[in-house]
């Protein structure tokens, strides 16, 4: 077995692990049952997920994206395709729109679904300052903003339908690990989906506990979601020890769809939740500042 292949399974491994240990910390500890005391762990989740937001960032635009570019360029040039249409952009933008139309269907679903019976808990709960600072609004989760850290939504079908579409967001971040042919960058990446992935875990596994989710449902849930990005990483892996005739260009294919995905979490998911959220709009700056910097001297260190 060599080395790059041990990393990817380390990286398996340390993201199977670790998501199982954060995820399981909001169900064993009492305080988070406690929505009356939800002010503290809801800022510090927020900052934390700014930090997480400027980490995917620097990932999304430092390493996955000009990885991605040059390996599909050279591709290309391989097997003389010459176009003077933007056939790697496309590719990165087929798997943006994947992504979004696949959780704009689960949210679709859900609104069909939920009743006003439903939704009438929410609007007190709101009234009575237990939203996320978004005002009285119960349908603001469903209306195009799709929030990580929400405890206005105290539905168990809410909470499920959550955990799908982060699932499938997972096994594609996951794909990014798997089909790495260095080392430094399997360990870069897995840095910044490790800390992305263990504040949704966190917020998801807090969302299950308020919403009154019996703790063995929590469990399957949270083992379920643990294993997604596992399972992306050994998708790739397959692609990458399988050596197929089409094997570099699947490889630059699915590179393309997990940079797309990166490109859908970031902007359209953690950055503008916790930016039109408001309160220490500052703070959350620097904070996103921070991630991305640290990450971008990684890169620089290389």
């Amino acid at each position: 077995m060599d080395y790059l292949l041990q990393v990817k399974i380390g990286a398996l491994v340390g993201l199977l692990l670790l998501t199982l240990l954060f995820g399981l910390i909001p169900a064993r500890i009492k305080w988070f049952r406690d929505t009356h005391g939800t002010e503290l762990h809801r800022t510090v989740l927020s900052l934390i997920s700014c930090f997480a937001g400027g980490v995917f960032l620097a990932a999304c635009l430092l390493d996955i994206i000009p990885d991605y570019l040059s390996d599909i360029s050279a591709e290309l040039d391989v097997r003389k395709v010459e176009t003077s249409f933007p056939l790697a952009e496309f590719i990165m933008a087929a798997g943006f729109f994947m992504v979004l139309i696949l959780e704009r269907i689960v949210l679709n679903c859900r609104e069909a679904v939920v009743t006003q019976e439903e939704r009438s808990p929410l609007m007190a709960d709101d009234r009575n300052g237990h939203g996320h600072g978004h005002g009285t609004n119960p349908d603001l989760e469903g209306s195009g903003q799709h929030v990580h850290v929400d405890f206005q939504a105290h539905s168990p079908f809410r909470s499920f339908m959550l955990f799908l579409s982060l699932s499938l967001h997972s096994v594609f971040e996951g794909l990014a690990i798997g089909l790495q042919s260095t080392d430094s960058k399997v360990l870069e990446i897995c840095i910044a989906i490790l800390v992305h992935k263990s504040i949704i875990v966190f917020s998801l596994s807090v969302k299950l506990v308020q919403s009154a989710v019996r703790p063995l449902w929590v469990a399957a849930y949270i083992s379920v979601f643990a294993m997604m990005s596992p399972i992306g990483i050994a998708i790739g892996i397959s692609v990458m020890e399988a050596k197929l005739a089409a094997g570099t260009l699947i490889q630059a294919v699915l590179e393309g769809l997990a940079a797309g995905t990166f490109i859908y979490i970031t902007f359209l998911e953690i950055l503008p939740h916790e930016l039109n959220s408001p309160g220490k709009q500052l703070l959350k700056v620097l904070f996103i500042l921070l991630g991305f910097s640290i990450m971008a001297a990684l890169t620089f260190i290389g």
